[in-house]
């Protein structure tokens, strides 16, 4: 059974374990407010184009309050409820092993979820290889998988400053943030969400290279996100970076 968000590293994972195991393996997608519907249609289609078993489930992190309140540990208590409903999945089903797809590169930073990776002995099979992002793009780039020279999609309750409560509604009014942005034309950014003296501000990060192209489109994208109900529209001169919050 793998966690699979179509992002990079889960896509390839799955997709190679199609190969080998053929219809043995489950791809299980969590869905909560925290991934964008966009998100979650491409990760189905993805799945289908490789011929890969997926099912949808939903998680409850929302629920929580140690998630809720948006401590720096944020994705221990995300990647817990994950974990937990999928081992109880994988039991049910008859599932041995639970592999998610974090790589060689995510063992130097900072993961809290792999604090709740250990805690349920979820296996990290592109970590165990050492397979590094730029070599699991590289060999999706071989198996012809659209995720590899995707941008990276982080949940979006990233966009949210430690210590700012995350909400269903205030996830939303990122969604639409985001979307709004993709649909000026742009490909690698995040619309992160601060609230200053009661007054909403969205802060726009695009990648530098794409920066030039802002200049046209700036003054209909601002009004676009303050119809959303952003009191203010920031934009970063810096362009993007990661991890910004």
């Amino acid at each position: 059974m793998i966690a699979f968000s179509g992002g990079v590293d889960s896509a390839f994972l799955l997709a190679a374990a199609v190969q080998i195991l053929g219809d043995q393996c489950l791809g299980v997608i969590a869905d909560s407010p925290s991934l964008p519907r966009q998100a979650l249609a491409d990760a189905l289609q993805l799945a289908r184009d490789i011929g890969a078993n997926v099912e949808v489930i939903e998680t409850e992190e929302m629920k929580d309050p140690n998630y809720t309140n948006n401590p720096i540990n944020r994705c221990y208590f995300c990647k817990a409820e994950l974990f937990r409903k999928l081992d109880v999945l994988a039991r049910t089903r008859g599932f041995r092993a639970i592999a998610y797809g974090e790589n060689a590169d995510d063992a130097h930073q900072v993961r809290p979820g792999r604090e709740a990776a250990t805690e349920f002995q979820i296996l990290a099979p592109l970590r165990e290889v050492g397979l590094t992002k730029s070599e699991i793009r590289e060999l999706s780039r071989a198996m012809e998988l659209p995720t590899a020279d995707a941008p990276a999609q982080p949940c979006l309750s990233s966009r949210i400053p430690h210590g700012t409560p995350v909400t269903v509604a205030v996830l939303g009014m990122i969604e639409e943030a985001e979307a709004i942005v993709r649909n000026f034309g742009f490909r690698v950014f995040r619309v992160r969400h601060h609230v200053e003296a009661a007054q909403s501000r969205a802060r726009l990060e695009i990648a530098p290279n794409e920066m030039p192209g802002l200049e046209k489109v700036c003054g209909a994208l601002c009004e676009a996100l303050r119809g959303l109900g952003y009191d203010e529209v920031f934009i970063e001169p810096r362009g993007y970076r990661s991890p910004v919050l």
